[in-house]
């Protein structure tokens, strides 16, 4: 059995009395196309994709997604699940959207050292929470991803090479799964299900909170160089050689972003190619100047704002967009890469591409090679880079439907991504599911792309946890990840 062998739910007429028993029964809002808030619900930070269910439920608690579930059961309606939307990739039609905004808890142990959130929070939040006691999670470089769907995908963060995958620390996760069984999940009480679930999580159930360590970090050193013109093939070439030499404590990435002449744009950033280098180091300050002077001395910089800064300033490194758009994205983690093939990646999505294409280089490595037996599921920790491709999609429709110029658009980003991303073929390992944005289940190679994702003993224990836990395959989640070729044993 294979997962595309499942069953496809249908979405049948709602029937009325059931509609009005789950009103009653939950605490959130329950909507239908046309009620007023309905647009605003299905709406998330992607807006390349929107879900158009036939109902929404805005769960309040993890009783409201049981109710919920067991209503999409009996009416064979397929759910998806959103808090934040970020990583959007195949939306729901016709069916149950569970929207969790609203499931905003957010408690910090401090003895403990560990934070429980329920499955609407933002990491922004979990950062706030945390620093009155000097620790930090395992967040991402944007305050307002969710935690959820990001630690469910591995999640590499801003601490990464210092402490690992946000996965890694998790220690319980309270689920909802097809039958409409509320599950508390931990490495003791269910072993393979927790494993299954950092990493490959998305599709097994309903996160509805979750509970992960926090680290003994209240300050960093970091901040950005930017360079620009003549110093670009020098600052490429140069980030790939200190990548050899840098302590697990630092983790860095290089961004290349060539700048629309937009007058809504800063005249330092209007109109220009630039490079990018962002730092963050938990060592001392005079430590982190040091590590970081091969990188000055390559010449002049466009800007250079290293500091010391309050861990609540994290998310300033990468500076991330705040407001939803349209977009697409790929990527490839790497063994390892050479100056010549990046500077290959950067002539394709310069300034001369045909689209624009903001090119994004983590160094991996560090704790995240590690993680121990019941690391969870997250693939090719071996992986030495991700090279990460994406680009915006002007006037992409809000429904997901597409107009003719619409899927013209995003055929040319597409084709640029699998281009760039063909110059590091030699040394590609595999994909990051965080790192997956946009429609790809619906590519001609969505298959291989899911193969990418996971090792063979990882597709096989997700594929078997799918069939058992999800036979009907009730949960769309993320179909790009999932282990759609996976055999499940006889």
């Amino acid at each position: 059995m294979e997962i595309n062998d499942l069953v496809q739910p249908s979405a049948p007429a709602l029937d009325p009395a059931a509609l009005t028993a789950l009103t009653d029964r939950v605490r959130g809002p329950v909507l239908l196309p046309g009620d007023d808030g309905y647009d605003a619900e299905r709406s998330g930070f992607q807006l390349a994709r929107r879900h158009r269910p036939a109902v929404i439920v805005g769960a309040r608690c993890a009783e409201d997604v049981v109710a919920a579930v067991r209503f999409a059961r009996a009416q064979g309606l397929p759910v998806a699940v959103q808090a934040t939307g970020h990583g959007l990739s195949a939306a729901t039609d016709g069916g149950l959207l569970i929207s969790t905004r609203r499931m905003a808890g957010v408690r910090v142990d401090a003895a403990a050292g560990t934070a429980r959130v329920e499955a609407g929070v933002v990491w922004g939040q979990v950062v706030d929470a945390a620093a009155p006691h000097g620790l930090a999670p395992l967040n991402g470089s944007s305050p307002g991803v969710g935690v959820i769907s990001y630690t469910l995908g591995g999640g590499v963060g801003v601490l990464a090479r210092t402490y690992g995958f946000a996965a890694d620390q998790v220690r319980s996760v309270d689920l909802v799964t097809a039958d409409a069984r509320p599950r508390h999940v931990t490495a003791d009480t269910d072993p393979e299900l927790f494993r299954a679930l950092l990493g490959g999580g998305h599709g097994l159930g309903v996160v509805t909170a979750m509970e992960f360590g926090l680290v003994p970090v209240a300050r960093l050193y970091g901040g950005q160089l930017v360079f620009g013109g003549e110093q670009i093939d020098e600052a490429l070439a140069e980030y790939l050689r200190w990548t050899e030499t840098v302590p697990d404590e630092l983790t860095s990435s290089l961004a290349l972003i060539a700048y629309p002449d937009l007058p809504q744009l800063p005249g330092s950033l209007r109109g220009r190619y630039l490079a990018h280098i962002r730092i963050a180091y938990t060592g001392s300050t005079a430590e982190g100047e040091r590590l970081v002077a091969p990188l000055r001395a390559v010449g002049p910089r466009v800007s250079d704002d290293l500091r010391e800064m309050p861990y609540t300033e994290s998310h300033t490194i990468h500076r991330d967009p705040a407001d939803p758009h349209a977009y697409d994205g790929d990527n490839a983690l790497l063994s390892g890469l050479d100056a010549a093939a990046l500077r290959r990646v950067a002539a394709l999505t310069g300034p001369a591409a045909p689209a624009m294409c903001v090119v994004q280089l983590n160094h991996l490595g560090g704790a995240m090679a590690s993680g121990g037996a019941a690391a969870g599921t997250v693939g090719h920790r071996d992986a030495r880079f991700a090279l990460r491709v994406l680009s915006p999609l002007a006037g992409a429709a809000e429904d997901g439907s597409g107009s003719e110029g619409a899927d013209a658009a995003l055929s040319a980003v597409r084709a640029l991504h699998a281009e760039a991303l063909a110059a590091v073929a030699p040394w590609r390992l595999g994909r990051s599911v965080n790192f997956l944005f946009g429609r790809h289940g619906d590519r001609p190679d969505a298959e291989e792309v899911a193969r990418s994702v996971h090792d063979t003993g990882a597709h096989r224990l997700l594929a078997g946890l799918k069939a058992r836990h999800d036979p009907a395959n009730l949960f769309r989640f993320h179909p790009a990840a999932a282990p759609a070729a996976a055999a499940v044993p006889a």
